[in-house]
C-alpha cells in the first residue's frame, strides 16, 4: 500500500476498525496488545489511540486502553433504535398497506429529526427524506410530534425569525410554541407544505405520557390527502409500536 493509499478516508476508517474491533473479547488492552491483534505497526497504533483518547471512543488507564464512554453512549443508542425499528416494522407495513400512503418511523437527534424507516409507493419520491437522513424537526409532522414531547425551548430552535424553504413552514419561536401546544393537547401533529409544496403528513408521538421514544407519521399528496381520516390509524399505529416496546403492559387509547 503506498502512502497516499495508506492516508486516504477509507483506509484510515478501515485501521480503525481493525483497532477496536480488538477489544472484542477483551476490557483492556496494552499497546503492545492492539497492535499484535490488530496487525497494526506499533507506532501507528499509538498514534490513531492519541486521537481515539481524545475523541472519548478509548480510555486510558496507565498502561492499557479500554473503550470509551462515547462508544459505550453509541452502543446503548444503536440497540434502542433497532428495538425501537424492530417493533416498528410490522406495524409500518399495515399502515402503509391500509393507506398506500408514504410511512415513516423517526427519532430526535438534537434538534433535527432522523429517520429510522421508510416505506412508500408511487408518492415516496416527492416526499424529501431518506432512511438514515435528517430534516430540521420543526418543519416535518413527525418531528413536531417528537418536540412536543421532549424539554427543548422553541427559542433554542428558532431563536430569530428565519425563512424556511416554503410559505407554510414554521418561522419562528413563538408560533412554533403553540403549534407545540396544540400537538401535545390532541396527540397529533400536522404538516401541509411546510417541508416542500404538494406534501402533506400526519404523525403522533411512540411513548406515554413519561417517555417517548420516537413518532411515526404518513405522507401523501395535498391534493388529495385526507389528515383527519388518517389520525386515528397513526395514533393507533404509534401506540401498537409502543405496546410491542413495553410488553404489551398499557392500555389501547380511546380514539378521539
Amino acid at each position: 500500500m503506498t502512502t497516499r493509499e495508506a492516508q486516504s478516508p477509507s483506509a484510515v476508517i478501515d485501521r480503525v476498525a481493525v483497532l477496536l474491533d480488538a477489544f472484542r473479547n477483551a476490557d483492556r488492552l496494552t499497546l503492545s496488545e492492539l497492535s499484535r491483534r490488530s496487525g497494526l505497526p506499533r507506532s501507528s497504533t499509538h498514534r490513531m489511540l492519541v486521537q481515539l483518547v481524545r475523541l472519548g471512543w478509548v480510555r486510558r488507564h496507565g498502561h492499557t486502553y479500554e473503550l470509551g464512554m462515547k462508544m459505550l453512549e453509541l452502543g446503548s443508542l444503536a440497540q434502542h433504535h433497532d428495538r425501537v425499528h424492530r417493533a416498528a416494522l410490522p406495524v409500518l407495513h399495515d399502515l402503509h398497506n391500509t393507506t398506500g400512503l408514504v410511512v415513516h418511523l423517526a427519532v430526535l437527534d438534537g434538534t433535527d429529526v432522523l429517520y429510522l424507516e421508510k416505506l412508500g409507493g408511487r408518492f415516496t419520491l416527492a416526499v424529501p427524506s431518506r432512511v438514515g437522513g435528517r430534516q430540521p424537526a420543526h418543519r416535518t409532522a413527525i418531528g413536531k410530534a417528537l418536540l412536543a414531547h421532549s424539554r427543548i425551548d422553541p427559542h433554542t430552535i428558532l431563536p430569530e425569525p428565519v425563512t424556511g424553504p416554503t410559505p407554510h413552514s414554521i418561522n419562528d419561536a413563538d408560533r412554533l410554541r403553540a403549534e407545540l401546544a396544540r400537538v401535545r393537547e390532541q396527540n397529533i401533529a400536522h404538516d401541509r407544505d411546510e417541508t416542500a409544496i404538494g406534501v402533506s403528513c400526519v404523525a403522533a408521538a411512540i411513548g406515554d405520557s413519561r417517555h417517548t421514544v420516537g413518532a411515526i407519521s404518513v405522507c401523501g399528496p395535498t391534493a388529495s390527502i385526507n389528515t383527519s381520516a388518517l389520525t386515528t390509524p397513526v395514533r393507533m399505529a404509534a401506540h401498537a409500536t409502543w405496546r410491542h416496546l413495553t410488553g404489551n403492559r398499557v392500555r389501547r387509547p380511546v380514539p378521539a
